[in-house]
């Protein structure tokens, strides 16, 4: 749906985007990455509001320049608020509709779905002005919806939401994803972008660090060892146990001696042997986690790389 090659953004002498490579198809992807990263200039260059300066930002096959074409296929969110204040979110959403040529029942109906789906059925009568950030965040839905384009583009989108409102805003997402929408979401609450999806776009200073699979791209930052967390009421046994694996670096135990932390760089191997282990060694194992298998770690890594 979405391909950058070698896409680059400059504003004078300052990089927005630094010669981006990728590509985008169906399901949820996360664009992630610090302000001042380039998440925003790269969502323009994706809605044609911005054409790169060198390079080229390829959208259903087409450049999204001013391409009205492309933006039948687009529903986008913009990380800011800008809405006729004086509309209901009803009237808002059913407008909408309209500029996007749908005709007058359709788009009506389409308003009630949309309203529906977002949670904001009972409270669309209401004045925009009068909504929550959370209430406009969901307006932005819908109206992003009211078309079924193929593409959403969400900013920000759960800035404002609530924890249930969280929680609801990502069901519909995986929804979506589930028709085989391609989702693009940029966000820094990296824990509930891991929630949502597995596949993401990582940016830093105008480039892009790393894309792809959550997991994979964990695997390949191999500068820092994995680390495992053993809960376990015999710390120093399993430790003794455990640094005798080939593939285990180091076995630290917890100052309150409620676990062990293992360092390898083998750890599928090192999941693998574990169950043995404690069943050849009659060692206590109540759980085991890893602190580097979540989103936080992996861009604190490569940031830092």
């Amino acid at each position: 749906m979405i391909q950058f090659d070698r896409a680059s953004r400059w504003y004078g002498q300052v990089i927005g985007v630094n010669d981006v490579s990728f590509q985008i198809g169906p399901g949820v992807t996360a664009l992630l990455g610090q302000n001042g990263a380039g998440k925003s200039t790269m969502m323009r260059m994706i809605t044609g509001q911005l054409r790169p300066t060198t390079g080229s930002v390829q959208v259903f096959g087409e450049d999204p320049f001013a391409n009205p074409h492309v933006y039948a296929k687009l529903g986008y969110c913009p990380d800011i608020d800008n809405f006729p204040e004086h509309l209901s979110g009803r009237q808002f959403v059913y407008r909408m509709g309209r500029m996007m040529g749908i005709p007058h029942e359709q788009a009506r109906d389409r308003t009630e779905a949309m309203l529906d789906m977002v949670g904001m059925a009972d409270r669309a009568n209401k004045s925009i002005k009068g909504y929550s950030k959370g209430m406009r965040q969901r307006i932005k839905l819908a109206q992003a919806m009211i078309h079924n384009p193929d593409m959403l583009l969400l900013d920000e989108p759960l800035n404002g939401l609530d924890p249930v409102g969280r929680r609801e805003f990502m069901d519909v997402l995986g929804h979506l994803a589930a028709q085989g929408k391609g989702i693009l979401v940029s966000s820094h609450i990296l824990f509930e972008v891991e929630q949502m999806t597995s596949s993401i776009l990582i940016l830093h200073r105008g480039r892009l660090l790393a894309s792809g699979d959550l997991r994979a791209i964990r695997e390949l930052i191999d500068r820092y060892p994995h680390r495992i967390r053993i809960s376990t009421d015999q710390p120093r046994d399993v430790a003794s146990r455990l640094i005798r694996l080939p593939f285990v670096l180091s076995a630290e135990v917890a100052p309150n001696n409620d676990s062990v932390e293992v360092q390898t760089r083998e750890p599928d191997q090192f999941y693998d042997a574990l169950p043995n282990l404690a069943l050849d060694e009659n060692l206590r194992v109540f759980g085991f986690e890893s602190p580097d298998n979540n989103l936080e770690s992996v861009f604190r890594y490569l940031v830092e790389v």
